[in-house]
């Protein structure tokens, strides 16, 4: 599989230009991903911390789901895999958990924000709340913008936890 990436044009209406930079954060965190096995995209490969590249992929369909699911539609979906007891169960690997089924859940969220996204303007605020941004509502461009920031940072994790896999850099 060979991710391509698309930088949204300088000149793009701002809706666009948010929606084409989430979208080249999300399909950066895949690229990361490519021509791995399992093993390696379960491994945690920047010591001490536990997070791995499936670590990561699972995180992100967990925040695609809160922001979009939970805080924009407030549509009642609760957690994939962390839990109370759990609250970073997403990064708790097992040798049963698969890039398929990480991968699936990521894009099948990702799916879901895109259509719960597709009928809110920018400056709409979500139906559900939360206590970011100062709490309550939020409009669906400070979630976009939001999540813009949270894969370009776990971008930054993945860049780190690729090279110690397999010295692969610059993707």
């Amino acid at each position: 599989m060979t991710t391509q990436r698309n930088i949204p044009a300088a000149d793009a209406d701002e809706r666009t230009m948010l929606e084409g930079w989430l979208e080249y954060h999300r399909r950066t965190l895949a690229v990361k991903c490519e021509d791995l096995t399992d093993a390696q995209l379960r491994t945690a490969a920047v010591e001490p911390s536990e997070l791995s590249l499936m670590g990561l992929v699972r995180h992100m369909a967990e925040v695609e789901r809160i922001w979009f699911r939970k805080v924009l539609a407030d549509d009642g979906s609760g957690p994939i895999w962390f839990s109370d007891e759990d609250p970073d169960g997403e990064f708790h690997l097992t040798e049963a958990d698969t890039w398929q089924e990480a991968y699936a859940t990521w894009q099948s969220e990702i799916e879901a924000a895109r259509r719960h996204a597709a009928g809110f303007a920018l400056d709409d605020l979500s139906k559900g709340t939360t206590k970011h941004g100062g709490g309550g509502s939020v409009s669906l461009r400070w979630i976009y913008t939001h999540m813009i920031e949270e894969y370009a940072r776990h971008n930054g994790h993945a860049d780190l936890i690729r090279e110690r896999i397999d010295g692969a850099t610059g993707h």
